[in-house]
Order: structure tokens, then sequence, then C-alpha cells
């Protein structure tokens, strides 16, 4: 199993709050890592359907049949167990790490922690394997192949399946489960395609209303179903940054996926050569970047503070890291070659906001501390950057 950089924090949440709660998409590790954290601890998940029908049912029964400490698989399931955690937790908060929560879902999940656990828990996010664990192991590859293979831990293990046989399972089981648990899809194929034409906008501002003649269906319901796929890990968003110096900018957020691996698959890219002349690879690859920050952000439990930064006159900067009050600005290029062109939007965003104390390039190349008063980093050391 390769390391998970966020281990040492969940571990130190537990000595410290009666509940941890780990959130993330399906297949990104969670069970894995807490399991693996904490072994000495019951096991109880909650997509089996006697075990989850006796929490429904009778939760004084479910506690003396699984006792504590424990971990509890994919609790959204049964939100209801949450207010018996509240109680279990208050009849001594003296105990830390008692329960362990994993889930799936983030609006719901988040809510029901919120109104029953406050103050009784902290919680995590874990996304796939990030860049910087996969380097770590030795097992990180060309960027073409990483575009292809992308972050699952499943896909670096030994005799793994090939990712587009590992993507197809992925989509038809978890993305349709979800799908079929939160909202009524009257058309699973009109669905599908709504996620094929995301993949194809990745990092841009989505129009929905454009969307919807192309899908079939209103930009209301593509609104709803976005939601869903935000709320289950499949994408985020990445909202703009506003100032007071700089008011006509675009205010929608721009789309990514948590796995660029599916977002690839859904295309039709079957190979790195195929990749290496896709005319998106440069939106996969900035899609690549982003969540590497973002990630690098959340293993250290910190907000993400992330933004883009683009004007009605096509002054865009790709990444902004807002921290302590000052901001990061990040470019992103697939080109290998050095090219001072690619700082220009940079420089006149710094010319108009007086915070900026970083610009960087990231990109394919060799990192260099400062090249035309700019630093220049390898894409797969961008974490390093962002936590510095």
């Amino acid at each position: 199993m390769i390391n998970r950089t966020i281990s040492d924090k969940i571990q130190k949440s537990a000595s410290q709050v009666p509940v941890v709660t780990v959130l993330g998409p399906r297949q990104a590790g969670k069970t894995t890592l807490v399991r693996e954290l904490f072994p000495e601890y019951s096991y109880v998940n909650l997509e089996d359907k006697a075990t989850r029908e006796l929490a429904e049912t009778d939760y004084i029964g479910f506690f003396r049949k699984y006792t504590e400490p424990m971990i509890i698989d994919e609790v959204q399931r049964v939100p209801e167990l949450l207010s018996a955690i509240q109680v279990k937790v208050d009849e001594d908060r003296r105990k830390n790490g008692r329960f362990i929560l994993t889930g799936s879902h983030q609006s719901r999940l988040r809510e029901a922690v919120a109104q029953s656990l406050a103050g009784r828990t902290t919680i995590h996010t874990l996304f796939p394997l990030s860049m910087e664990e996969i380097k770590k192991s030795g097992k990180l590859e060309e960027v073409d192949e990483n575009i292809i293979k992308g972050f699952m831990p499943e896909l670096y293990l030994e005799n793994s399946r090939e990712p587009g046989e590992y993507y197809s399972d992925y989509l038809n089981t978890y993305i349709e489960k979800d799908l079929r648990q939160m909202i009524a899809v009257k058309d699973l194929n009109a669905f599908t395609r709504f996620l094929t034409l995301l993949a194809g906008r990745v990092g841009q501002v989505v129009n929905l209303s454009g969307m919807a003649g192309e899908v079939g269906v209103s930009s209301t319901t593509l609104s709803e179903w976005l939601s869903v796929l935000e709320a289950s890990y499949v994408v985020f968003k990445l909202q703009p940054y506003f100032s007071n110096i700089s008011k006509r900018i675009v205010k929608s957020p721009k789309v990514y996926f948590v796995e660029p691996g599916l977002a690839a698959y859904l295309l039709g890219i079957e190979t790195p050569r195929q990749a290496s002349r896709d005319p998106l690879r440069g939106n996969i690859f900035e899609n690549m970047v982003v969540l590497e920050a973002m990630k690098a952000r959340l293993n250290d439990k910190k907000e993400p503070n992330l933004f883009y930064m683009r004007t009605e006159k096509g002054v865009e900067v790709d990444l902004i890291l807002r921290k302590e009050g000052m901001l990061s600005l990040y470019e992103i290029k697939s080109s290998m070659t050095p090219n001072k062109d690619f700082s220009k939007n940079m420089k006149l965003f710094c010319d108009g906001d007086p915070d900026v104390e970083a610009m960087s390039v990231v990109y394919c190349g060799e990192s260099y501390e400062s090249y035309q008063n700019c630093r220049y980093i390898h894409y797969s050391d961008i974490s390093e950057y962002i936590n510095e």
C-alpha cells in the first residue's frame, strides 16, 4: 500500500476528539487507510443490507453487536445513526478516538455531522493518490501515462486492471449507484452524455444553458445533476477570485474532475500516445495540477483557498492560492520548454494587486527558481510549493 500523507493528521485527530470523520470519493482508499491505521477497531460497513437495517431499526442492538472503538463505513447510508453516536459520546466526553466514520456523500454527511456531532468530531477529506505520494513510492510515470491511468489506489497495486476496464466499472457501478440513491434519473444515457460533455469542458466555465440542448434535458436538471456530481466527489468547482481592484471578472466557477483518469476515459483517450496528441491534453493536464494543489491543502488539513481569475478582457490566471493574506499565482502549461509569454497574464495581474508574493509556471520541464522573473516548477513538485 502506498503511504498516505494524511495518515498522521487522522491519527492525531483520534487522540484529540471522540469522533473522526473521513470523507472522499468512492475507491479513494478511505476504508483501506482507516482499517490500517486502527487495526484493533471493530469494523462495520453500512452498505451491507442486513447491517444497515439493524442500524436503522434497532440502534441499541446495533451497538451491542458492534462494540467500541469502531469504524463505521459509508455512514451516510444511515444518517440517523449520528444522533445515537452523539448520545454515546456525551455519556463520557473524556474518551477520544471512539468512532471513525467514513462517507462518500459530501453535503449530506457534512450537514448531518454539523447537526449531531458539532464539537465532537474533526472532518478530513481524502482524495485519490497524490503525485507526491506516488512519487515517494517510486511508481510515478510520465505525464501522458498519468492522464490515462489517473490516481485511484487500485490502479497502483500489482496485477491491477487496465485503466479503461477500471473506469468503465467505476462509472457503471459507483457513479450510477450514487446517482440512483440521490436523484431519480429517467434517462441514464442522457446523464452519461452530460458527464462526457463535462469531460470535454474540463477546466472551463460551464454554460449549462448551452449544454441543455446537447443533452436533451433542461438547464435546471443539469444544475441538479452537477450538484450531485459535486456532492459525490466526481467533480469539484474552482471559484473565481475577487479583489477590490478587479471587479470586471468572470463570476462563474470552473469545473474539474476529482479523477482525471475518468475524464480521459469518458473522452475515449485510451493510450499515452493518443493522450499526447489529443487537443484536450492541456485541459486534462491543468486538471491534474489543480487537483494536486487541492490534495496538498486537504492532506495538510487546511482549507483549499484555491481560485482562478479571468477578466472580461481575457486576462486569466489559472490558479491562485490565498494564504495568510497573500496571493501565490500559478500558470499551468503542458509544455516542456520555458517561454516568457507564460508569465504575461500573471504580471498583468500583479500590476493591479499589491498582495501577490510569488508567481510560478507549472509545466512538464525542468524546475528553475527564476526564469524571466518567474519560478518554473515541474508539475509533480507542485505540492511542495503549495504548502511551503
